[in-house]
């Protein structure tokens, strides 16, 4: 069973996952998660649980934890080390980041200093989420192979803007966004 779980490399990226997963039962998208770490077979694995806020359905996810724990970053983001992610593939997180920066004004002026942090966090989770893309790029290419995206959605993105999915254009992203970080 351990073997068969996938692999959530930090927190944040567990969390992420659960967040992206409507209900089984109805559809809904929002559920309050508690989070455990359990043994399962003699492995650590981490447990999240809630109940549907909708239909009451109780629903749970249970992740590998990683050999060695990466400690959430002050004052910056991360999802994982350099291996690519096994629970969102790279159109999901080219997706979640799209969406994150979106929110995110086009000017700091004005804003209060629980605005301002607010906004660096969602630029800082921008960065990451696009750093995410880049780890499936094999070494030595330009484009993200399709054999990549593995969820409806992902390769919907895919579909939709093939050419997002490059090495110029998502460290030009990544880059763009990093510079707005650092304005604010």
């Amino acid at each position: 069973m351990p073997d068969v779980l996938p692999l959530a490399r930090t927190n944040a990226e567990a969390r992420l996952y659960i967040s992206l997963q409507p209900c089984p039962t109805c559809g809904e998208p929002k559920c309050t998660f508690r989070s455990s770490v359990v043994n399962i077979e003699g492995v650590l694995a981490s447990r999240y649980t809630g109940q549907c806020p909708r239909c009451g359905s109780e629903r749970e996810y249970r992740f590998r934890i990683p050999d060695e724990v990466l400690p959430p970053p002050a004052g910056s983001v991360r999802y994982g080390e350099d291996n690519p992610s096994e629970l969102l593939d790279p159109g999901l997180w080219l997706w979640y980041s799209d969406a994150v920066a979106r929110a995110i004004p086009a000017d700091p002026a004005g804003l209060d200093d629980a605005a301002l942090r607010t906004n660096r966090h969602a630029l800082a989770t921008a960065v990451a989420a696009v750093e995410e893309v880049l780890k499936f790029l094999p070494p030595a290419t330009e484009r993200i192979p399709l054999s990549a995206f593995t969820s409806a959605d992902g390769l919907a993105m895919y579909e939709r803007e093939p050419g997002r999915f490059t090495r110029t254009r998502l460290t030009t992203l990544r880059d763009h966004y990093a510079a707005q970080l650092a304005r604010w």
